[in-house]
């Protein structure tokens, strides 16, 4: 199996299992599964666009805010995955805890 798949699917996964565990984030799979293709573009799209305007200090808290805005874009995007503000903070915190875990060759 392509490596792009399984950090895809383990992306889906990781964003459903968080819909399931906090409040302000709503998924079914099939959303998760938007939800990741969505964050995926809304993501590319982004780094195209930031490029390396910003600086190495600032990386993880506006990678935090960041992140957030792009759950909370998605929510907005995706009819099948709910995020209020809050739960796109929440989402972001999570999934960036998940991500220091999951090993990297996966991501």
């Amino acid at each position: 199996m392509s490596t792009a798949i399984i950090r895809f699917v383990t992306s889906a996964a990781v964003l459903w299992v968080t819909a399931m565990l906090l409040p302000g984030v709503s998924s079914s799979l099939v959303g998760a599964f938007l939800a990741a293709g969505t964050i995926a573009v809304i993501g590319w799209l982004g780094e195209n666009f930031l490029g390396d305007n910003v600086s190495r200090q600032n990386r993880g808290f506006v990678g935090f805010l960041v992140a957030a805005g792009v759950i909370w874009l998605t929510g907005q995007i995706v009819p099948e995955f709910d995020v209020g503000l809050l739960g796109a903070l929440l989402a972001s915190f999570v999934i960036g805890l998940i991500d220091m875990v999951v090993p990297t060759f996966i991501r």
